[in-house]
Formats: structure tokens, sequence, C-alpha cells
């Protein structure tokens, strides 16, 4: 998915640890998107912020739906780059069509992993099917440790194997392990390959239950709700809103006063300073205009081939690419976490 925003914020940050004691879950509000023309779709996006721009590699998490395609026109995102960073698209309902440069053309429907690795630079286009009436997902990115981010582009999908989790009193919490592993269960690690250490899950909780989950200590991890209300060791957490739990938790206590479906991210800070800014992630602020410039000439101002940077993404339905917005007029400089 692209950032769809004409004048999107810069986001500069350091990917730092916290300190090591248990603080209390703080608890991230959403802000509206449109996505796209007069008949948006709207996401939620509650990274990144002010208050938190990073939860270990994850650094962008739009939430969308239940979205009626008839009244918004669904998902319509036409060619557009990005460096530096992995895409991570997950559905509850509806299904998506993803083409990119590195020839990949794939379906994504609910349960099923869309892994995009950018690196050094890649484009793509999402399309919601005609055969959607709902769209209902994330889309989430993972930004590319230093080591790994201009890597050659590439593309995997995968469908894991959903599993039971029992709570004390014998519900079934029915689990997928979509990136990484959850800490007390290595069997159902995912398979999709990632580059820091992370996990990405979803969790279905019915009313009631009560779940001791244990969590790795050197990760902060992120509670996203997708539809329910939960508490974490006694704190609410309510619909869209995202809860942050600082490193050095050994354990959670997830008790659903709904019926419940969340998803659970974590991963180690890399302790490494980013900017992002629209679609890319670099290390300065000449990272960001040389990317700019590179998609600017391949695909808006000089003729389109794909033997440039972003390669070439076949155009299903006769949408140009995305122009890159214009720059801030001063330097984009990584700031403190």
């Amino acid at each position: 998915m692209s950032n769809l925003e004409l004048d999107p914020t810069e986001l500069l940050g350091d990917c730092r640890a916290a300190g090591e004691s248990a603080a209390p879950m703080v608890v991230l509000q959403p802000r509206e998107v449109p996505l796209g023309g007069p008949r948006a779709m709207t996401v939620h996006r509650t990274l990144p912020q002010r208050r938190r721009s990073t939860i270990g590699a994850w650094c962008f998490l739009d939430h969308y739906g239940p979205d009626d395609v008839s009244a918004t026109g669904g998902m319509s995102v036409p060619p557009h780059p990005h460096i530096g960073l992995q895409t991570v698209s997950w559905l509850f309902r509806g299904e998506i069509r993803h083409r990119d440069s590195v020839g990949s053309d794939a379906l994504v429907r609910p349960g099923e992993l869309n892994l995009m690795t950018a690196g050094h630079g890649i484009s793509h286009t999402e399309y919601s099917t005609p055969q959607t009436a709902v769209l209902h997902g994330v889309q989430l990115w993972l930004m590319l440790p230093d080591a790994a981010r201009d890597r050659a582009p590439s593309f995997e999908h995968t469908e894991p194997e959903p599993f039971e989790l029992s709570t004390d009193a014998g519900a079934a919490v029915r689990t997928h392990v979509f990136i990484g592993a959850l800490r007390d269960h290595p069997e159902h690690a995912a398979q999709a390959g990632v580059h820091s250490p992370l996990l990405g899950a979803q969790l279905e909780l019915p009313c009631g239950a009560e779940l001791d989950l244990g969590l790795d200590p050197a990760f902060e991890h992120g509670v996203l709700v997708d539809q329910g209300r939960v508490e974490l060791d006694g704190a609410p957490l309510a619909e869209r809103e995202l809860g942050y739990l600082e490193p050095g938790r050994t354990r959670v206590r997830i008790y659903a006063t709904a019926a419940t479906r969340l998803l659970l991210l974590g991963g180690e800070p890399l302790g490494e300073p980013i900017v992002m800014w629209w679609n890319f992630v670099g290390r300065s602020h000449d990272d960001i205009v040389r990317a700019r410039e590179d998609w600017q000439q391949q695909a808006i101002d000089g003729p389109r081939s794909p033997g440039g940077r972003f390669g070439f993404v076949p155009e299903s339905r006769g949408e140009g690419p995305l122009p890159a917005p214009v720059l801030p007029t001063v330097r984009l400089t990584p700031r403190r976490q």
C-alpha cells in the first residue's frame, strides 16, 4: 500500500530500547486517512505518530474496514515505489491482487500473507478484486535493518496454519502466527522471511476468555484491537486502539470483555536512526532525495523503462504511476524517539 497523503509527515526516529521496567501500557489512538480519490476508502493509522514511531521494526500500521466496496470503490493503489522496507498485507475479509516489478502477481485472502521486500527499490500495485464486496484488513511496513536495506527486491506468499491456545479455564483462542514466533510456541513459527527478530500474530478470543501469554522480554510489543474489547493486565483497550508495551515484560494477561480479534506485533528495537517519508525508509535526507529523484525520472518525468531502479509494473487498470509529493523545504534529520 502507498501512503497517498499529498503532504506526508516526515518521520524521524531512533529505534532504541526503552527502559527495563514493565511500564504501564500506553494507548495510541488512530487518525483517519483517506486512501485515494473522492470516494476514498478510509484507513485508521496508528503508526507512525509523534508519540511512537516504531515497535521493533514495525514502522507503519494502517487498519481498514469493514469497508463497503460498492460505496468506496475499495482499494485502488496505482504503481508506486518503496525502498528500505517490507510490506505486510494481512486480511480479515475480502481479496486483494498484488502485482510488482519483480514479476509477482498474487492474491491475498484472509489467513494468508503477502510479504514484499523493497530493498534497494521496487514498485507495485494493489487493487481489491471484482469479487470483493467488503474489504477489511491491515497493511503494515517493516523497516529493514541497515545491513539489509539495499538488498535486491523480492516477494513471497505464505499461508500460516492456524492453531489453538488454551486459557486457564479451557477456552480456545484461535491463533495465526504470520511473522516470527510466539515465545512459548516456537513449533508454530512463521515461514515468512524477515531480517530482524519480530513477531506478528492474530488472536481470536471468545467473550470472557482470559489468556496468560508469554512475551520475549527483549521485544517491545503492540496490541491492535480489530474488533471487540480487551484488558491488558487490567488496562482497557478498545476497537482500533493500539496498546504499546515496553521491553522487559515476560508475560501479559489478556482478558476479553467482548468477543475479540486482535493483532500482536513485537520486535527488538533496532537502535538505528531512520528517516521515513512518503513510501521511503532511509537513513538520511540524501537517501530520500535520491529515491524521489530516481522515481520521478523513471516513472513520471522521463520515459518509463523496466531497467530503472524501481522496475516496471504492468498497468492493469490503465492508471499511471503515482508522482511523489514535494519534499519539505528543510532537511530531514533523524531525531531521537
